[in-house]
């Protein structure tokens, strides 16, 4: 039997795994470190504002293609 933490280790998260195609991974993350040490969404507008562009720009290039 495979120990349970290398079964979740095997298993990707979907949203991840879309995040990873989008290249805004790493904005992402930003977001959530800031929103876990500030405890408030509105503190981090700067992150979401990044991470948005970087959304917008990869919505675009996939309609553009």
């Amino acid at each position: 039997m495979i120990p349970k933490s290398t079964q979740q280790q095997d298993v990707e998260d979907p949203v991840e795994e879309m995040l990873k195609k989008t290249g805004c991974m790493e904005l992402h993350y930003q977001v959530q470190e800031c929103i876990a040490e500030t405890q408030d969404w509105r503190m981090c507008q700067e992150q979401v504002k990044r991470f948005r562009v970087c959304m917008d720009k990869y919505k675009k290039n996939r309609e553009e293609s």
